[in-house]
């Protein structure tokens, strides 16, 4: 059975919201931002995260990110986020949960540091998730620096665990 995928992008290209399949069950993932990853060509990170989906009992997954530029390099992000992306990203991610209590995967590592904007624009992605009654897990254990690990960093038998994103963002925002 060949998957139904659901993919949207900025018509320029420059900007990714949503990359996945289609089902009633997904594995919601949140990393920082997207790469260059498409449903005919998926990257390691994608890969990653469906097969965590797979083993976890998912029947579907989908890579969202707390901010939509594309950049195979965090470095390469803009120094200052750009308003509309922001606000296209929110609405792609509302229309995406649509009230749906789904599981979210946290899983930026400590890229969420590389630009100043990134934990404002997580707490903003809360005010949706929150309201959906969406539930937060995490890969293992977090970091020293105490953020949710990256897919590409733990073992593929890592266990999800749960992970209270509201608390996290409080400290990440009063360390700023």
């Amino acid at each position: 059975m060949k998957d139904e995928w659901v993919y949207e992008r900025a018509s320029d290209g420059s900007a990714r919201f949503v990359l996945g399949t289609v089902g009633l069950n997904p594995l919601v993932c949140f990393g920082i931002n997207p790469s260059t990853a498409t449903p005919n060509a998926l990257d390691r990170t994608v890969t990653r995260v469906s097969r965590f989906a797979a083993d976890n009992g998912y029947d579907s997954w989908t890579m969202l990110n707390v901010y939509p530029q594309i950049a195979t390099d965090p470095k390469q992000l803009d120094l200052v986020f750009r308003q509309e992306l922001k606000f296209e990203n929110e609405r792609q991610i509302a229309g995406l949960i649509a009230g749906r209590p789904l599981t979210l995967l946290a899983a930026w590592g400590g890229l969420i540091s590389s630009r100043p904007y990134l934990s404002s624009l997580l707490r903003d992605i809360l005010r949706v998730t929150s309201a959906a009654g969406c539930c937060w897990v995490s890969l293992g254990d977090l970091t020293k620096g105490g953020h949710p690990r990256h897919p590409l960093y733990v073992r593929a038998d890592t266990l999800l665990q749960p992970f209270s994103v509201e608390r996290y963002v409080q400290g990440e925002m009063g360390a700023r």
